[in-house]
């Protein structure tokens, strides 16, 4: 192979190469993107003014109110996954919870032949608390918010239906069932006493008493 042709292949490698960087250069000039300031996304969160008042909780509904449309046999089947702790039968045996055969109404902490956590023992007061349909709703809420330094490993049941019922199956676990509350008793009783309080509309104001007059000194005796 001479010189000349040896030269030829060069000048053609090197062209070659030249036309690929040109290429190159070419195409990242022409599809670049610059890079961003700052990496990642920005997410926007609209954070609440300081001092300003913070958005209303949904109202709870009352248990009464609830019970008066709740089903013991939905109660029933939610109650199926209690019974691995808890017997509901009468006489029933104490698992690792105590047996709730007749629990409504029932003093706390006090069922014979179980053995109740500091915490659950503090809340009854010596017996003097009940689980009444109100503690029994709160209760199966959040078992440890409720009653602080209870053993009750029950995350607890967060939809207010499933509450209802399950706390009216429980009513159904008793000889003589507990009359179930009334509708907006409650709320009645509470609004009884402002009502009262309020003065009839166009009424007087009621008089000051009149102060007694001055009795006349008694006759010296004769």
């Amino acid at each position: 192979m001479d010189s000349n042709e040896v030269n030829k292949l060069l000048g053609g490698f090197l062209g070659t190469c030249f036309i690929i960087f040109s290429i190159g250069l070419v195409s990242d000039g022409l599809f670049a993107s610059p890079a961003p300031e700052k990496p990642g996304f920005a997410i926007e969160a609209q954070e609440p003014t300081e001092g300003g008042a913070a958005a209303p909780a949904a109202a709870e509904k009352p248990i009464a109110d609830l019970l008066a449309s709740a089903n013991a046999e939905a109660g029933a089947s939610i109650f199926k996954k209690c019974q691995a702790c808890h017997s509901g039968e009468k006489g029933g045996p104490n698992k690792v919870g105590p047996d709730l055969w007749d629990v409504v109404d029932r003093p706390v902490a006090e069922h014979a032949g179980f053995a109740y956590s500091a915490g659950m023992k503090d809340f009854s007061k010596g017996g003097q608390e009940h689980w009444t349909y109100e503690n029994l709703n709160h209760f199966i809420t959040s078992p440890k918010k409720f009653v602080k330094g209870t053993a009750m490993g029950f995350a607890g049941l967060p939809k207010e239906e499933d509450r209802a019922n399950v706390i009216a199956y429980l009513r159904t676990l008793s000889d003589n069932p507990k009359p179930l509350p009334q509708p907006g008793a409650a709320a009645d009783a509470s609004a009884k006493p402002a009502e009262a309080a309020k003065p009839a509309e166009g009424a007087a104001p009621a008089k000051p008493a009149e102060s007694a007059a001055p009795a006349k000194p008694a006759a010296p005796a004769q």
